[in-house]
């Protein structure tokens, strides 16, 4: 369904990212933030996915600023690569990325962020960080218990599997005591419930949790068509 297109960030970076136009009437765009895998096959099915419910949906490539095409699978050497990258690409300057992606689609109306595993520590900074969005939803971020001194600017849902081992249940606590306006839900899931690796997917925490990430774009994007 998608092509892959280039995008500038203010810093002159040129990247590429994975876009999957909306199905039927478009009801606002959407930037998908990557595990810590890159931008892998199953990171272009979940932008089909949005975008086949009316989300025009862009996938960056955060690991470009890199490695160009960085994309790995998911055994331990291809893992251990895989969080090298994500160290090496840290927390704060693909907030540039990311803004250049919310830009292009907020030209065209509301925007909104998810973001899986390292992207979902991703979409917690960006909520606090990146200007133009109206609501982000973040999957199991692992760094965002280390980041509660940053204040989502937008309407803000956070999802946590309480089998993670990464993310003890009381950092989850901590993170919905330090923001209660952040609607903060745990299920009966390992980390990366929503993951094509079979150990860790939950459909049951999926359709939940997808149920509620769309509820909140309907009530925040309008679900207007442009």
């Amino acid at each position: 369904m998608g092509e892959t297109i280039n995008l500038t960030a203010s810093d002159g970076h040129d990247f590429a990212a994975y876009r999957a136009p909306a199905q039927g009437d478009r009801k606002g765009g959407l930037v998908l933030i990557q595990e810590i895998f890159g931008i892998t096959p199953h990171i272009q099915e979940l932008c089909d996915r949005f975008a086949a419910h009316g989300y025009e949906t862009l996938a960056p490539a955060i690991f470009d600023r890199i490695a160009r095409d960085a994309s790995f699978g998911y055994d331990q050497k291809d893992i251990d690569a895989a969080v090298e990258c994500a160290g090496q690409s840290g927390v704060e300057i693909p907030m540039l990325d990311i803004q250049a992606c919310v830009d292009r689609l907020a030209k065209s109306g509301p925007v909104a962020i998810t973001g899986f595993c390292y992207g979902g520590s991703l979409t917690w900074m960006a909520a606090s960080r990146v200007t133009g969005l109206d609501c982000a939803a973040g999957f199991y971020g692992r760094l965002i218990p280390d980041h509660l001194d940053e204040t989502p600017k937008c309407p803000t849902m956070l999802h946590f599997g309480s089998r993670d081992k990464t993310i003890p249940l009381d950092a989850v606590r901590r993170t919905a005591e330090a923001h209660p306006d952040v609607k903060v839900h745990i299920y009966r899931a390992d980390h990366g419930f929503w993951s094509d690796r079979p150990a860790n997917h939950d459909e049951a925490s999926v359709e939940k949790s997808e149920a509620r990430t769309l509820a909140l774009f309907e009530a925040h994007m309008g679900g207007a068509a442009t």
